[in-house]
């Protein structure tokens, strides 16, 4: 992808949006906000969908299967990305790439609420494409509505942010309530339909809210019409690069299905950790500033995958703790265990606002990048250590809510050091000319972390506390040593940094 086209000098003076920015925000923000809506609110009922007998409405897979089809799903999503960036920067615009894929995506959430086996993969595959189109370039039409003087672009930013949450936190509250609540179940049975196929109705909700997000879009689509345009052919080349679109679609492509051997071979992972950490010398030991930057970058992509590996599980392994192991109730009425899927979400609204008057409140004394990555990992690995005393409970029964409260505020606040942290400074760390390549390896980043927790996630058993005290405390500790490593690494990667903080 592309670095953020500037935009035209005229939008410094629309006010007309949200909090006095251009007008296009908000619309691009309640667009987000449902596509958010929809994708959340699935993946919060996909991994139960699976792993649910048929009798119970589910497919009936067992825990390995699911989660290895679920880690799948959520890397290709991410992977996607890239292949949607490049469409958009040079053949359709990032205008016409939100449209097409917010099409995709609604198709695929209604495919799913039909019922069938093979109707449940298309539309995982059709959300996954659809979602490559969508997400990447939204965020850059976003950075489309600011010129790089004006001063309102980092808030813009933050306000999107803000509508990616509201949307993240409200989905698993619908589509959970639809697919496992005995309320809505005992409404269908009083209309004469068959209560456990509930399922559906929760996958239906979620194309919904991506509809509605098309909706407003399109509504008030004139006031994006100045930016997100297709690229004009360059001066002298011969048309759009079909070439490089066949290779970045068959290596995306490629990753996928060599990814997915790590659900037979896992010795596939050990050989992708290998060659990272081979790349990561191969620059880092080079002389020349910009080959030690890209050293610097490997180190972060590495330290994000280890995180992403933890924190993608709250969609997998964690929402079956919280489905089979939890005590579901509040003032004592039980919701579905879905809802979970929200508390991340509302973390990250309490706390982001938290973080960024620390940042400005610290100013030069603030932690370095690298330093932020390493409390990041930490944080993510000490929600894992809370998870150990919780599975020896289960011994007991069910075990209180409050431990899942706890997991989340940990694994959030490692998110707010390493994730936003991690944008910026792949931001700033690339050079000019690969700027859109240093986005396309964050974005693998998430892809390649997701996918390991997909294959982490299917050793997780239920029925045995001490095992499943096991399978917590082991990840605690590969996360707790990658910790010490990157902190013992923090001062040479500042000097390959080269100033860059």
């Amino acid at each position: 992808m592309n670095p953020l086209p500037a935009a035209p000098a005229d939008t410094t003076h629309d006010t007309g949006g949200i909090g006095g920015h251009p007008r296009g925000l908000t619309t691009l923000f309640f667009t987000e906000m449902w596509e958010r809506f929809s994708y959340y609110g699935m993946r919060a009922i996909l991994m139960l969908f699976m792993v649910k007998t048929a009798a119970e409405g589910g497919l009936g897979f067992d825990t390995k299967k699911a989660a290895a089809i679920y880690g799948t799903y959520t890397m290709s999503v991410y992977l996607l990305s890239i292949l949607g960036g490049f469409i958009a920067d040079n053949f359709i615009g990032a205008r016409r790439a939100m449209v097409a894929g917010g099409i995709i995506i609604a198709t695929g959430h209604f495919t799913m609420a039909t019922g069938s086996i093979p109707a449940f993969y298309t539309g995982l595959v059709l959300i996954a494409i659809g979602t490559g189109l969508l997400k990447p370039n939204i965020s850059t039409m976003v950075g489309s509505l600011y010129s790089e003087e004006d001063g309102r672009r980092d808030a813009g930013f933050s306000i999107f942010y803000m509508g990616i949450n509201i949307g993240a936190f409200l989905s698993p509250l619908v589509t959970g309530y639809l697919a496992q609540s005995e309320g809505w179940r005992a409404q269908l049975a009083s209309w004469g339909l068959n209560p456990v196929q509930s399922w559906h109705w929760g996958f239906g909700a979620a194309g919904v809210g991506m509809t509605l997000g098309l909706l407003v879009y399109v509504r008030q689509r004139e006031r994006l019409a100045h930016v997100g345009n297709a690229p004009a052919p360059e001066p002298g080349s011969h048309g759009r690069p079909w070439g490089k679109l066949g290779l970045v679609a068959l290596g995306s492509v490629a990753l996928i299905g060599a990814m997915k051997l790590s659900d037979t071979y896992p010795a596939v992972i050990l050989v992708l950790f290998a060659l990272q950490i081979g790349a990561i010398l191969f620059f880092g030991f080079r002389p020349d500033p910009d080959s030690k930057r890209m050293a610097a970058i490997l180190v972060f992509f590495f330290a994000a995958q280890i995180f992403w590996a933890i924190f993608e599980q709250t969609g997998s392994s964690i929402t079956l703790f919280a489905d089979n192991l939890t005590d579901n109730t509040a003032f004592g009425q039980p919701f579905p265990s879905s809802w979970w899927q929200s508390v991340n979400s509302a973390w990250v609204i309490l706390l982001a606002p938290l973080f960024a008057w620390l940042w400005i409140k610290l100013g030069p004394r603030q932690p370095s990048s690298p330093m932020k990555f390493t409390l990041g990992l930490l944080f993510v690995a000490l929600s894992f250590v809370l998870m150990v005393p919780a599975a020896k409970l289960t011994a007991e029964g069910k075990v209180s809510p409050l431990w899942l409260v706890g997991l989340y505020f940990l694994q959030t606040t490692g998110e707010m050091l390493l994730s936003p942290v991690g944008l910026s400074t792949m931001t700033r760390l690339a050079p000019q000319r690969l700027v859109g390549l240093v986005m396309g390896i964050w974005f693998l980043a998430s892809a390649l972390g997701s996918k390991l927790a997909g294959v982490i996630a299917g050793e997780f058993k239920s029925d045995n506390p001490a095992e499943l005290a096991s399978f917590f405390w082991q990840q605690a500790l590969w996360v707790g040593a990658a910790t010490v490593a990157l902190f013992a690494l923090v001062p040479w990667v500042k000097r390959l940094m080269g100033g860059v903080r």
